[in-house]
């Protein structure tokens, strides 16, 4: 039987800030401390998205991507707050400074959440319980919020180890406990486990991962394709992904979602100008360029298409950005359409192989 190894067990910690937008807002704002509050688009007109809420406004169902008017709907006292990024993002690097006074093993998943390997942290503390406590403490003293933390010797159980007590807790959940703990785990609660996924595992009576246990590799294999090659490692407590401090970026880009739809060319134009300047200042300040510009088009009926030109020679300037964007755009058919968002990206920034030199042109429909 498969079992988490015996030796060398890492020490990976996954630190979550506590609903980070909401916290923040309600820290910088007294007015909005204890009260409902939503981050994201305001409820009036067709509406926005949760970004996310307070831990008062969660108490009557709101979640983040939920529309706007159904948070209203759930919790009619709630107040809108619209986003401030650049804060966020000034106290996402702030966190992150805490975080590398401990290890420079550092993985970002996103501005409120990364993991931490502290195997052998700078300070020589040794104890990753005691390391997350002391980076809550200094994230609480510094700036005046509150993270959770899941400590265990891999990714995905520290990670689910994180949710178990919010607001502002910390869990230890060891190699010895890690397969009784993943037995009782739900399946929708599994790395990869979307809702079409759940529903069918449980039309197959498997409900927890105890009951995914109970197959064999060849079974999960034939039911839920490679994944079930994860599965059935996971059950068993083994991630053996290691924490990435320098994963590659991908792709770098921005996006506006509008009040109200855009019906003509010349609105359009004038809203891909101040996405391509955003895109272009996230590039320099990185210190990037490349050879993909792909514009993004979501229309009134939240049909989305993607299309793409790639180029011989990295780009990234305002200039070419704009111009490319508006140059696909212009190859959509734009009689009678209503568009509520237009999106900006850059990608490729790797070597792009001779044979694809010329510029190219991708639709694709979701």
């Amino acid at each position: 039987m498969m079992s988490v190894p015996a030796t060398n067990h890492r020490k990976i910690i996954h630190i979550d800030m506590d609903a980070f937008y909401a916290s923040v807002e309600q820290r910088d704002d007294p007015e909005l401390r204890g009260k409902p509050i939503v981050v994201g688009g305001l409820p009036e007109g067709r509406g926005g998205v949760v970004a996310t809420a307070s831990y008062e406004a969660r108490k009557f169902g709101v979640r983040s991507a939920m529309p706007s008017k159904k948070a209203q709907q759930l919790c009619p006292q709630a107040i809108f707050v619209r986003p401030r990024f650049a804060v966020y993002k000034d106290v996402s690097r702030h966190i992150r400074e805490i975080f590398s006074r401990y290890t420079d093993l550092i993985e970002p998943l996103s501005l409120d959440e990364a993991f931490l390997d502290v195997t052998e942290d700078k300070l020589g503390i040794g104890s990753a319980i005691e390391v997350a406590t002391q980076i809550k403490q200094a994230i609480f003293d510094e700036l005046q919020l509150t993270a959770s933390a899941g400590v265990s010797v891999n990714k995905f159980v520290a990670k689910i180890a994180s949710d178990i007590n919010k607001p502002n807790g910390l869990k230890f959940i060891g190699p010895s406990s890690i397969e009784a703990f993943m037995e009782q785990l739900p399946v929708e609660k599994f790395f990869g486990v979307g809702k079409v996924t759940a529903q069918k595992m449980k039309s197959m009576s498997l409900h927890t991962g105890a009951d995914l246990k109970r197959l064999e590799e060849d079974e999960l294999v034939k039911h839920f394709g490679k994944s079930g090659r994860f599965y059935y490692r996971i059950v068993r407590g083994i991630d053996e992904r290691p924490v990435q401090p320098h994963r590659e970026t991908k792709s770098m880009g921005a996006e506006d979602t509008f009040a109200h739809d855009l019906t003509t060319f010349d609105e359009m134009s004038v809203e891909l100008d101040k996405i391509a300047q955003t895109v272009a200042t996230r590039l320099e300040r990185y210190a990037l360029k490349g050879r993909t510009i792909t514009l993004k088009v979501k229309y009134s009926n939240f049909k989305q298409i993607t299309r793409n030109q790639s180029f011989s020679a990295p780009v990234g300037g305002v200039g070419i950005l704009a111009q490319t964007a508006k140059q696909l755009l212009s190859a959509t058919n734009l009689d009678e359409v209503r568009v509520r968002l237009l999106g900006i990206s850059v990608s490729n920034f790797g070597e792009l192989s001779p044979k694809n030199n010329g510029p190219t042109e991708q639709l694709k429909l979701f």
